[in-house]
């Protein structure tokens, strides 16, 4: 055979290069071999921590941002911030106060029906907005996680920050309700302060987990109206719970337990304690204090932990 065949078999068949010892390896050995790490890999809980503080006041401005931008195309601009819960308070008082007598049983009379009518509406929308715009923080701000690097925790964050912002709003108008009903200011008025931090913590945590399952399971969110709809009915918001239960559903001593210590209702308790001078302290379940500090830490900090366990999945897929 002629060297010029040689050489055209070689190339025809090919020389394969000697076998590497990294051939061997696996995956993740050849990441720890030559240092590489995981691209957007999960921080420590502690690290985690400290990125969200360093970022607080990106969270600050992002949640106010979307407060200004929530009524941007309403003539009345912000006003609906206070406009919209007044509006469904006065639905309610004119469904369930007047026409089905859920005035009657009313803590300190039937006198204080609008003030408790009020404060149950806007705490309670505190939460259920916190819920229905927690449940999308992610999914609606895809842009936003794919371009940037910053713990995703901010988003749900900065949505139970917002509707703080949007509560103390209300406030300002509650109170003016309540001094045109008489209701001077007391040294139990104080007692809010506690009882919206606990109140805070628990959305915060409750919007953590809900972004988690909404980041997944984008159906969520349409579902979620129709469940704090339902949790609505059953905290009495617009009737005296406990009277209802037990004096026109005669229902057994422990559902009416049972209710009394879901969150919404125990948060709402508080603030009507808080603020309407006359609501007996008999009205409120027991250990009524320990009960909002357990939900808050229990939602706020497991919620915290569920989200994070899941950091390196959002904004993939």
């Amino acid at each position: 055979m002629s060297e010029k065949t040689h050489d055209s078999a070689d190339k025809s068949v090919g020389v394969l290069p000697p076998p590497s010892l990294d051939d061997r390896l696996t995956p993740a050995e050849l990441a720890a071999k030559y240092g590489l790490s995981v691209s957007g890999a999960r921080p420590s809980l502690p690290d985690y921590v400290r990125q969200l503080w360093a970022r607080r006041h990106f969270i600050l401005a992002f949640s106010r941002a979307k407060l200004t931008a929530q009524y941007s195309q309403a003539k009345l601009g912000q006003l609906w911030q206070v406009a919209t819960p007044l509006l469904n308070a006065a639905v309610y008082y004119f469904i369930f106060g007047l026409l089905l007598g859920g005035r009657k049983g009313t803590p300190g009379g039937q006198e204080n029906y609008i003030p408790f009518l009020i404060t149950g509406v806007f705490v309670f929308t505190f939460t259920q907005t916190s819920v229905l715009t927690g449940v999308r923080a992610i999914s609606s701000n895809l842009g936003l996680v794919r371009a940037l690097h910053f713990p995703r925790a901010a988003l749900p964050i900065s949505v139970a920050l917002q509707q703080l912002q949007q509560l103390l709003y209300s406030m300002i108008v509650l109170v003016v309700i309540l001094l045109g009903f008489g209701k001077l200011p007391q040294f139990s008025w104080l007692l809010v302060l506690p009882a919206l931090a606990f109140q805070f913590v628990f959305n915060t945590g409750l919007a953590l987990i809900l972004a988690r399952l909404g980041s997944r399971t984008p159906d969520l969110a349409q579902l979620m109206p129709f469940i704090t709809r339902t949790w609505m009915y059953g905290s009495g918001v617009m009737f005296p719970l406990k009277y209802m239960l037990e004096n026109r559903a005669h229902a057994p001593g422990w559902v009416s337990d049972l209710l009394q210590a879901n969150p919404a209702a125990v948060y709402m308790d508080l603030m009507r304690f808080s603020l309407i001078d006359a609501y007996p302290s008999d009205q409120l379940p027991p250990h009524v204090w320990a009960l909002a500090l357990g939900w808050a830490v229990l939602v706020g900090v497991g919620g915290f932990v569920f989200f994070w366990k899941a950091e390196e999945r959002y904004g993939r897929g």
